[in-house]
């Protein structure tokens, strides 16, 4: 009688185990599943400095990834670097700020579409006693001109083909000066991203070019304000486009073209358009 209970007890263990052993399988089928599904939603935007460093995505993804289950990864660089980067296939999504430049990679296949996507500007700041005697100008062109002439001025450059860089070297050509004739004397380029370059143009005493967006986050200001503003040729306009998939198999085109359909779209642009520091707008939201 003892030995049939042994044998039953030893029955029942036998089959809890087989069943502790199934679902055990089974949960670790679902953890796989679950963590492929989370990969494949995932994907990689290749950006600017400027709109990481303002706080902007911190702000919007945590929205993007509500909305539509896309996690967002940003690769902040400078823009011709994060093209270049986008050209090498290494990205799904490319949100940067040269139109010229952006045109040109869709035009030349790696991107699918470019959709303007927000706005802002550019501004120069420069040092309290301000030695080449721009404040309140509303010309870039006209202060850069000035800037180049004093005796006593420096400029800092971040000199890494972003688009900060490209708008610079556009405004210094129509003020008719070549600065890198001058470079290391009063024109200095850094080869930093933004808030690097300001904080070495405030350490130098010069004065920086930089997007809005930017310098109101920037929490080491030192006295420096922003002495060039209202310019129309200071629009810094951003765009994101999807990268494409014929000249890029392994870009994940659902989850890229699910997230910028979110970002233009009236959600998404409200939720770039509702971000502030400071009490001030620091991306205006323009998707057509």
């Amino acid at each position: 009688m003892f030995c049939n209970y042994l044998k039953k007890m030893e029955n029942y263990m036998r089959l809890t185990r087989s069943s502790l052993a199934i679902a055990a399988a089974v949960a670790l089928m679902a953890g796989v599943a679950a963590e492929r599904a989370a990969a494949e939603d995932a994907i990689i935007v290749q950006s600017t400095t400027s709109t990481k460093n303002s706080g902007l995505y911190d702000h919007i993804l945590p929205m993007a990834k509500a909305a539509t289950g896309v996690t967002v990864n940003v690769v902040a660089v400078g823009t011709g670097q994060a093209i270049k980067n986008a050209r090498n296939c290494d990205g799904d999504v490319l949100l940067v700020h040269a139109k010229s430049a952006e045109k040109t990679f869709v035009e030349e296949g790696f991107g699918v579409k470019r959709f303007d996507l927000m706005y802002n500007d550019f501004v120069i700041v420069g040092p309290p006693d301000d030695p080449a005697h721009v404040t309140g100008s509303s010309s870039a062109v006209k202060a850069l001109s000035m800037i180049s002439a004093s005796s006593k001025a420096l400029f800092a450059s971040r000199g890494d083909d972003s688009g900060t860089h490209k708008k610079e070297r556009w405004l210094w050509k129509l003020a008719g000066v070549d600065p890198s004739a001058a470079s290391g004397q009063w024109y200095r380029e850094t080869g930093s991203g933004m808030g690097a370059t300001l904080n070495a143009g405030l350490g130098m005493g010069a004065y920086v070019m930089t997007d809005r967006a930017t310098w109101i986050a920037f929490k080491n200001k030192g006295g420096y304000q922003i002495v060039v503003e209202g310019d129309n040729a200071m629009l810094n306009q951003y765009g994101v486009i999807l990268v494409s998939p014929e000249k890029c198999p392994e870009v994940k085109a659902v989850p890229g073209q699910k997230f910028i359909n979110w970002l233009i779209s009236a959600e998404g642009q409200a939720a770039i358009g509702g971000y502030r520091l400071e009490g001030k707008q620091l991306f205006f939201p323009n998707a057509q």
